[in-house]
């Protein structure tokens, strides 16, 4: 199946990751997806029917662009965000439901639910999830975030930040850490407007950034939406080169794929193609789009560029910690009895 990141007299793929719309592809992505060749795709629920009717799809999405080893995104993060859902998949514990169990029960949990979704994921052909979560809500703040964080203790976040992220890459799937620097302080929800954080940089350093700083070698992050008052008033920091450069390369130390939120969320104004460009512009590697509009599409493919060699380098390196850290001796059955055993356990203990 044709050519490959790798391959040096390949025409680089273009800087977006996008979505498509159902279950299989329609007559216009077809045609878009080949001309658009963007690194790599997302799906949703929208896409994910039946797990032969997924494998299928994934394999038309890398044929439109001619290489076998074009990543494919999921947010597959348990709780309310599952993108694969019953009857053909199990339904997993919140990161919060995970947050809740004792140490270090809590840890193996989060451990083995990454090592099953990874299992899940990858008998598929999605190579990227987008988990852990590691934003800490503060008090006041949006739902958005609520369930889907392992809670408010920094120290803690990284522990269970760091265990799902083993769990993944030992089933052979990249995680992302998100929202980078945090989005625990929205007061709104980003999908529907732009969270103004007025926290200084001396505190959302101290408690933020935290988790990001404890886990910026793991190989792909998610921005936030979000203005941070005390450094950039002007842009949200996917749009913003001094928080990409400044704070998440910087103070943070990412050196991963750095790839933007989606940018159809109402929290980004201008043309959707202008987003896109502000975002490779601001530091981000790739652009994300992901409701499969073909006018939006069109929009932000007709603007971004091609992959950076730094880029290209990047996504090398993380597609080798992904072959590289994948492990034998996986067995389902003995993996889902022992996560069994953990939530009974707890649930026991509380109702005692």
């Amino acid at each position: 199946m044709g050519r490959r990141l790798t391959d040096k007299a390949a025409k680089p793929p273009r800087a977006v990751v996008l979505g498509c719309s159902g279950e299989r592809l329609n007559a216009f992505e077809r045609d878009f997806f080949p001309a658009a060749d963007p690194v790599g795709f997302i799906l949703f629920r929208r896409n994910c029917g039946s797990p032969n009717q997924a494998r299928e799809l994934i394999a038309e999405l890398r044929e439109c662009v001619g290489r076998d080893n074009a990543p494919v995104l999921i947010d597959q993060e348990g709780g309310r965000v599952a993108r694969l859902r019953p009857p053909h998949w199990r339904l997993y514990p919140s990161a919060a439901d995970l947050a809740s169990l004792p140490d270090p029960q809590a840890e193996s949990a989060a451990r083995l639910v990454a090592r099953l979704m990874a299992d899940d994921l990858a008998q598929l052909g999605i190579t990227v999830d987008c988990l852990p979560v590691l934003d800490l809500p503060a008090l006041g703040a949006d739902p958005v975030i609520g369930d889907r964080a392992y809670g408010s203790e920094g120290d803690r976040v990284v522990r269970l930040g760091r265990a799902v992220c083993e769990g993944l890459l030992a089933g052979g799937v990249l995680p992302v850490v998100k929202h980078i620097p945090g989005h625990g302080r929205a007061r709104v929800d980003s999908h529907e407007a732009c969270p103004l954080v007025e926290t200084g940089h001396d505190e959302l350093s101290r408690t933020d950034f935290a988790p990001f700083r404890a886990l910026a070698v793991m190989p792909w992050a998610m921005t936030a939406h979000i203005v941070y008052m005390t450094i950039d008033a002007a842009a949200p920091a996917t749009l913003s080169r001094r928080v990409v450069s400044e704070i998440i390369r910087g103070e943070i130390g990412f050196d991963g794929v750095l790839i933007s939120d989606d940018l159809s969320m109402r929290a980004l104004g201008g043309e959707i193609g202008e987003r896109g460009r502000r975002a490779l512009t601001a530091g981000c590697d790739l652009a994300l789009h992901c409701n499969g509009d073909p006018r939006e599409m069109e929009g932000i493919v007709a603007a971004v560029s091609q992959i950076s060699d730094r880029t290209a380098e990047r996504l090398a390196r993380a597609e080798a910690m992904r072959r590289n850290s994948a492990a034998d001796g996986f067995h389902r059955a003995e993996a889902e009895a022992q996560l069994d055993v953990l939530l009974t356990r707890a649930s026991i203990s509380e109702a005692s």
